[in-house]
């Protein structure tokens, strides 16, 4: 007979996930760069503001840890022009008043701008991973992209140059980027099962009961370092 798992400890494995990923969740996913943020908040009049620096070229992005990172393909470099912040507004006595009128919030609250607009080098890779949860018609492997960010000023004249002719071939301009992979170690938490106790009990329609009313779970937790469920991916220029 299979004892069935107590609701507390999934609920709480899945919360101690979510807090664990969130930092790389933000900024990492099938697909997606990893800018780090620097935020800024001052409030005037009953209006807060909060400004935050992008930072889009940190030439960093990271990818799922369950893909290969040996399938990491360049595939183009374009000129275009990017996002460096993001300010966000909140008048905060209609925001505290709208909670009541509009529980379900609104997007009106805080107003979000993307601002500062600056020229850059978009250089895109492709690799293969996992297919994403939401895609339940693929089980097998798929091909997804990222990028990363160089100022102007990061790269030569003769590279930028060979990007505005637009004649070089690919293999030509995979040579101007060097690209270095790395696990990084992260912090989890994680729940302590030596040092906790769960109630014994079953599921009821609707409802987990325990065997004995009067008993309380003990739940402790830790630390652990382990390697992090995300590739860290590095490109720099490659002095010419």
């Amino acid at each position: 007979m299979i004892k069935p798992a107590h609701p507390l400890t999934l609920g709480l494995s899945l919360l101690l996930g979510i807090g664990s990923h969130a930092q790389d969740a933000k900024h990492a996913s099938n697909g997606a760069s990893a800018p780090s943020l620097a935020a800024a908040k001052s409030v005037s009049d009953g209006v807060e503001t909060q400004i935050e620096d992008l930072r889009p070229f940190n030439h960093i992005a990271s990818i799922a840890a369950t893909s290969n990172p040996q399938t990491i393909k360049f595939e183009s470099v374009k000129f275009t022009k990017v996002l460096t912040r993001v300010k966000s507004t909140s008048d905060l006595g209609y925001c505290r008043l709208l909670q009541f009128r509009d529980p379900g919030g609104s997007m009106d609250c805080p107003s979000t701008r993307y601002e500062v607009p600056a020229a850059a080098y978009e250089v895109t890779y492709s690799y293969i991973g996992q297919p994403l949860a939401s895609d339940e018609y693929s089980n097998c492997y798929s091909r997804f992209q990222f990028q990363v960010y160089f100022h102007p000023g990061e790269l030569t004249p003769a590279v930028r140059n060979a990007i505005a002719a637009g004649k070089t071939n690919r293999p030509e301009l995979a040579s101007y980027f060097k690209l270095t992979t790395a696990r990084l170690p992260a912090r989890f938490t994680v729940i302590d099962w030596s040092n906790s106790s769960f109630c014994s009990g079953d599921h009821l329609p609707g409802m987990w009961t325990r065997h004995d009313r009067n008993c309380l779970d003990h739940v402790t937790f830790k630390t652990v370092i382990r390697p992090s469920d995300y590739i860290t991916i590095r490109v720099e220029p490659v002095p010419m």
